[in-house]
């Protein structure tokens, strides 16, 4: 086994995840409104759409698929704006919130199982991963089946690890008064992330 491949596969997934990104934001946003039972399920959603992402890589890798790059952009700049949609809603929910009493609490994001898969199934950062990135460590071992499935596993438990430090960083800030302030910024960097991802696309 090629233990320094691994080992830089495990810091590139690690930083992936941890980067702002829309997955670590739904995650943290949806753990300030509903606690970690809500982030858990936002959680298992984004695994969900990885694992769907990987198994798509893999068929990719053996040959048995082969994905139209139009198709790919398509699939890129609706992801982006679902994205942007949902940063809009909670820049939104701020404002309001700025123009109420200020003693009512804020809902953040809803996140859940759902919005989870669909938000980690049409992340570009993910698609761009899974689709260049993951391939290039399939020969961590000898065996191409062994190395995908120690790379899934892998991935698997460092993005339940990692998501789960995100929420519980969030959560120690959420009592504070940065809480609207911390809101109005995850919206403000979705909306970010998703005109670059938009721009980067149409450039291409």
């Amino acid at each position: 086994m090629n233990y320094s491949e691994y080992f830089l596969y495990c810091v590139a997934v690690i930083v992936m995840i941890a980067t702002p990104g829309p997955v670590m934001l739904l995650v943290a946003s949806a753990g300030l409104k509903g606690g970690y039972k809500k982030a858990l399920q936002t959680i298992f959603g984004t695994n969900l759409a990885s694992l769907v992402l990987i198994l798509l890589s893999v068929l990719i890798l053996k040959g048995m698929l082969n994905i139209n790059e139009q198709w790919l952009s398509l699939i890129k700049i609706f992801g982006c704006l679902y994205i942007a949609y949902i940063g809009l809603g909670i820049l939104k929910e701020v404002f309001d919130k700025s123009s109420m009493d200020a003693d009512l609490p804020l809902h953040a994001v809803n996140g859940g199982f759902k919005q989870g898969f669909l938000v980690g199934i049409s992340n570009p950062k993910d698609i761009i991963f899974f689709a260049s990135f993951f391939p290039q460590f399939v020969n961590i071992t000898p065996d191409m089946n062994l190395s995908l499935t120690m790379l899934t596993l892998t991935w698997i438990v460092l993005d339940f690890a990692t998501l789960s430090v995100v929420y519980l960083s969030f959560q120690k800030l959420s009592k504070s008064r940065l809480y609207s302030k911390l809101l109005a910024a995850c919206g403000v960097i979705l909306i970010l992330v998703a005109l670059y991802g938009i721009f980067t696309t149409l450039k291409l």
